[in-house]
This record gives structure tokens, sequence and C-alpha cells, in this order.
């Protein structure tokens, strides 16, 4: 259906030595006044002489003038292109890759400072539209969208999802960077079960002839699976860097439809030395949200608007109550008890030393002003067996914590490890 010109570059990481593999399938053409449609925009320099090159979005061709407009996916915006009709081409039509090479012109539209006054088209991957599964000014549900995977990025909802992820993905990664955390990257492939964090996908070659479940039959000389969690490789390396941290692929094999329980995900995971308090855990948790959400607002606005507008709308006005405010702190005997003081009806009875639900999340995080919350001091039969031991009474907590925010629940959570070692050794032990 569309064919392009493309260049490939590959680059592997083994140790400390790299191999540089590239391949083109065609020479590259000089494109050194070449431009992105988001310079274009931004751009002041009337009358430069400019290229660029992307998919056409729509055409319409009148008697004495030919009206394009042209996105490369580098912004929500396309730059409208005028040209001559002598210009026009059979293969000129929606959906078509396009190189085009003209004056930059200031624009008597409205919503458009700039537009480009074409000398040059050129059609370098031609479209059917016929067959094109998308429309022109066609609005078409997400259920539909998503038959196509391979077309889907194209459009206006699933390119702005995939640059605000790429800006928050650079953000959270920026964060660490300038707070002086080391970046790890944990394995993929691993023997750990890491706490049973979740049910495994067992990794075996594809080829492999069916053998005896023993030792020796595993690729690996024992069962290996895909990671649920790079926390203890995490953990070895904070006893050389004082801060580390990785941001890598999840795999959990839970059958679920929902959106909460994916059997992918990217997670961000840290871990810190030298820390003895929840107030450390929680700064650094603040911080990390609210850095990464201004950069995110800041960088992807048109993008950002048009899910408040066709997604969340009133969600931006809560998005910026977040950001204004300081994260609440409450216990979780204090979340219990004003789950129980409530007059609302909960699927899950609130009990203390039972795990919070997410409906419970919600009505806590509504309850405090729909401002983050942050619920500390779990029961010590909920967490982990390193988690540090609290020696409270007469309710028994350990020094954990979870971040609630609005419309999701629980977003992030954390412990202080058990340092103590008579304590670990008991516990293990039970």
């Amino acid at each position: 259906m569309l064919l392009l010109r493309r260049c490939s570059l590959l680059v592997r990481f083994t140790g400390v030595s790299s191999t540089v593999l590239s391949k083109c399938r065609f020479y590259c053409r000089n494109v050194g006044n070449k431009l992105r449609i988001c310079e274009v925009l931004a751009s002041e320099e009337i009358g430069r002489n400019i290229k660029i090159q992307g998919w056409v979005r729509s055409v319409r061709s009148q008697k004495d003038v030919l009206f394009l407009h042209v996105n490369d996916g580098s912004s929500l915006q396309s730059l409208q292109v005028v040209a001559s009709p002598s210009l026009d081409d059979r293969h000129l039509t929606y959906g078509s890759a396009v190189e085009i090479s003209g004056n930059l012109i200031k624009s008597p539209h409205k919503k458009q400072s700039v537009e480009l006054q074409a000398d040059n088209i050129r059609v370098v991957g031609p479209c059917d539209p016929v067959v094109f599964p998308f429309k022109i000014k066609e609005r078409h549900p997400l259920e539909y969208i998503r038959q196509f995977p391979h077309l889907r990025c194209r459009t206006n909802s699933f390119g702005s999802l995939l640059r605000i992820r790429s800006e928050a993905t650079a953000a959270i990664q920026s964060f660490f960077k300038e707070n002086g955390f080391v970046q790890i990257q944990t394995p993929v492939i691993t023997s750990n079960d890491c706490e049973g964090a979740g049910e495994l996908f067992q990794v075996e070659p594809a080829t492999r002839e069916k053998q005896q479940a023993d030792e020796k039959s595993h690729f690996f000389s024992v069962p290996a699976f895909l990671t649920v969690s790079g926390q203890l490789h995490l953990e070895v390396m904070a006893g050389a860097f004082s801060n580390v941290y990785t941001f890598g692929p999840t795999f959990r094999a839970e059958n679920s439809q929902s959106r909460r329980h994916l059997a992918e995900f990217y997670m961000v995971e840290a871990e810190i030395s030298f820390t003895e308090s929840l107030e450390d855990l929680m700064k650094v948790m603040e911080n990390l949200f609210k850095t990464s959400t201004e950069c995110v607002l800041a960088q992807c606005s048109e993008d950002i608007d048009l899910f408040h507008k066709y997604v969340s709308p009133g969600h931006k006005d809560r998005l910026n109550r977040m950001l204004q405010n300081e994260f609440k702190v409450i216990s979780y005997t204090e979340a219990i008890d004003v789950l129980k003081q409530s007059s609302q009806t909960f699927n899950f009875k609130p009990e203390w030393g039972c795990d919070l639900q997410t409906e419970h999340e919600k009505y806590l995080v509504q309850h405090c002003g729909n401002i983050p919350l942050f619920v500390i001091n779990y029961p010590y039969d909920l967490k982990p067996f390193y988690a540090r031991d609290n020696e409270d009474g007469p309710q028994h907590t350990a020094a954990a914590v979870d971040l609630l925010v609005p419309g999701v629940g629980e977003l992030c959570g954390g412990t202080l490890r058990e340092e103590r070692l008579h304590l670990l050794q008991s516990r293990l032990d039970r």
C-alpha cells in the first residue's frame, strides 16, 4: 500500500565494545535545508527556502491553486502547503508520502502563522485512498483504529499518545540523571521470581524438541523467565551505588482484559541507600511525579489539549490542582477509619489488616480533596519480609508507603528495608 525509501541503523553494545552495523536500502538524498514540521510552524524566517518530508493529510485542488496539509509526526498540527495546480500529481493523494521544497511565507490563516509556498512536489510513496483504511475528516472510533496496528500511529489520537509517552520517558530519565541516580539495565531474562510479584512467562527455545522436564533439559540449565521486576538486581547494585534505578519492560502472565493488569508494561524501579525515613522516599516520589508531569505539559501542550477535549474533559484542572498542592499524608490506620466512617457502600468491606482495594484508594483520594495522597505504615503481615518493622503496638506495622492519585488509585509504592539481621532471620525462619 505504501512504498517509502528508508535508512536503518543498528547499534549493538556488548560489554565495553560496540559494533555498529548500518544498512541503507537507498542512498539518502542531500536534505541540508530540511526541517521538521514542528520546526517550520515555530519558525519566523519568512522567505527562507526549506524542504519538508511527510504524509499528506488532505488535498484540495482548485482552479488556480492547490492546497495540501502535510504532517511528519513531529507535531499534532499539520503544515499548509500552497502550490500551483501544475504541480498536481495523480499520486498526490491522502496518505501518500511526499517531499516538498519551497519558500516559507506568512499565512493569512488565523490558526497558523506560516505556510509553505511550494515550487517542487515529489511523491516518494504513493497511497491508494480507496484501500487506505482511514478517510479524510472522519473521526474513527478507537475500536476501528486498533484493527490496523501498522497504521494507527498515523491518527491524531495515537500520534499524540506516542509523543506524550516519548516525552514522559525522557522526563523520567532526566529526573533521575539530574538527581544523581545511576541507571542499571537489569536482565529481561532471569531465573528470579522476585518474591512472587506475579505469574511468570517461562522462556524456552521455540525449536527445541520436547524433553523430560529436568534441570539438564533447560536452555540455561535452570528454569528461566521474563522478568516481573528488576528489584533484586537493583538491591545488589545499591551496595555499590547510593542511588540506582531501572526503567524497562516487565512481564506478568495475568490473563486479564483490564487496563490495570497488562501482560507487558514499562516500570520504573529505584533503590536509595543510606536512608532512614519514609519522608526520603516520599520526597523522591512527589518530585518525580511533579517534574515529569510539568515537563510533559510544557513540551506536549497541543497533544495534552487533544485528550483533555475529547478523552478526559475536566482532567486539566484536576491535574493543575495536583501540581500546585503539597501531597497529603495519612497512615493506613487513619485510612481504614475514614473508610469505615464513610456512608459509601464498598464491594470489599474495609477492615484493619486487609489490603486496600482500588475502590478504597479512589475514595480516599476523593475524600482528601482530589490531591495525591501518601498512605504510610501498613500492617506488618501485608508487606514483604524485608520491609522494616516499626516495632509499634498494639497494631503491628511496617515502614511502607503507597502513593494514591485521583482517577487511578495506587501509582507507586515503596518500603524501608530491614537492616537488622536478627529480625530478618527471625522472619525467614517462620
